[in-house]
């Protein structure tokens, strides 16, 4: 019998590190970027699939509908009426491309621009699907300094000047400034102005990823980056899936006409055309409410998980308390390696995601973790993160105390 054959000898080089065998998501769940689940408006959904089915059922029997490679009409009216009210831009249906989640629309850019070698700065802690992406493609991914405002556009400004004085032009910027991942931080108009300025006057393009915007409930939302002055430079890239449903897998970019006509060459086939025209049909009259009713119960989740993380953990851990979004960063003593603790918290229920995974220098995040509080329950988040204190204690001493208690 011939020996069995090996791909794994044949995969390209840097690629992240293979996904473990499926076994179903632990009892405390808070990895990934997972929903509310009591917040899917399943009935809402259903009336909106039996609508559209009954009323432009016959348009799926063609690519793309009758509606062009950007997407579902109706979906991009939607999304054109909801960016004008809530994100102060001016756009119209024909400078939004429909993707199928907001990854893909980061894919189409990196298409688009970038080649093997090139640079790009991102947060110093960010997204690591992006992160990942870019890394994938043989791209030198660089740090931005963050503070608790959101990237820090002073330093950014030291930092291009030092690189172009090296012969290095970034390709582009990429920034999660309304409700940062992981850090939930809010950038203020007056860094976004100034970000736009040192970014244009320099021929840098930003990328603004705003897939956490929808979910800001402690403070007013500011203007989308793509909604100000001198902002022709920027690419704006939003999802459905922080304040719907991620399963659903839409996503969108808002561009200058010329990017989004290279950014649907490369893209091929369109998206789901059923998904478009039923979650359309649904948020055209129920976005404002849906939105507020997911607000109200995150906020109520994200409260629970910083009274129990005061509880179980007290002084060993510090974190800010986010303004929206679903994730809270959290900070240990030096000393803690929060990867080599994942695997033992794993076997005790809890799923975690290590600050390394979120960091682009993964030393610098060592001590660090991702908390997402959407999916779980606020029993399950009590009773996770007192859990967690067990295991972090078990293995490191910290929490010294918990509830007031010596663990001693």
């Amino acid at each position: 019998m011939s020996a069995a054959f090996d791909f794994k000898i044949r995969f390209a080089r840097g690629l992240p590190v293979p996904q473990p065998k499926w076994t179903g998501f632990p009892k405390y769940n808070f990895i990934g970027g997972h929903n509310d689940p009591q917040s899917i408006p399943v009935e809402g959904l259903i009336e909106a699939t039996a609508r559209v089915l009954r009323r432009r059922g016959q348009t799926i029997a063609t690519y793309n509908q009758d509606c062009g490679p950007l997407g579902d009409i109706e979906m991009r009216e939607f999304l054109a009426g909801k960016l004008s009210k809530f994100r102060g831009m001016s756009v119209t249906t024909e400078d939004i491309l429909v993707t199928s989640g907001s990854g893909q629309a980061l894919d189409l850019i990196n298409d688009i621009l970038l080649e093997s070698g090139d640079a790009v700065i991102m947060e110093e802690f960010t997204y690591q699907g992006a992160m990942n992406r870019l890394r994938a493609r043989g791209v030198n991914v660089l740090g931005a300094k963050l503070d608790e405002g959101g990237i820090d556009v002073a330093a950014l400004e030291i930092q291009l000047d030092a690189l172009a004085a090296q012969g290095v032009i970034p390709k582009f910027v990429y920034t999660i400034p309304t409700v940062q991942n992981p850090t939930s931080s809010v950038l203020s108009i007056e860094r976004r102005i100034a970000l736009l300025k040192v970014t244009r006057d320099r021929g840098i393009p930003v990328v603004e990823d705003e897939c956490y915007a929808d979910l800001l409930w402690d403070e007013e939302w500011p203007n989308s980056m793509l909604a100000l002055n001198d902002a022709d430079h920027v690419i704006h890239v939003g999802s459905f899936s922080k304040y719907l449903a991620p399963a659903l897998r839409l996503g969108y970019a808002v561009a200058p006409r010329a990017v989004l006509a290279q950014m649907i060459a490369c893209k091929g086939g369109g998206t789901g055309a059923l998904e478009q025209m039923v979650v359309a049909d649904y948020m055209k009259n129920n976005y404002e409410k849906h939105v507020d009713d997911l607000k109200t119960r995150l906020k109520a989740k994200s409260d629970a998980l910083v009274e129990a993380l005061e509880e179980n953990f007290g002084t060993s851990a510090e974190f800010s308390v986010p303004p929206g979004g679903i994730y809270l960063w959290i900070k240990f003593p030096s000393d803690v390696d929060t990867l080599k603790l994942a695997d033992d918290a794993l076997k005790a229920g809890v799923a975690f995601n290590p600050g390394p995974q979120w960091s682009v220098d993964a030393e610098a995040a060592r001590n660090h973790l991702r908390i997402c509080f959407a999916n779980p329950s606020i029993e399950e988040i009590r009773e996770g993160i007192a859990k967690l204190a067990d295991v972090f204690h078990a293995a490191t001493g910290i929490p010294p105390r918990s509830a007031n208690v010596s663990r001693a």
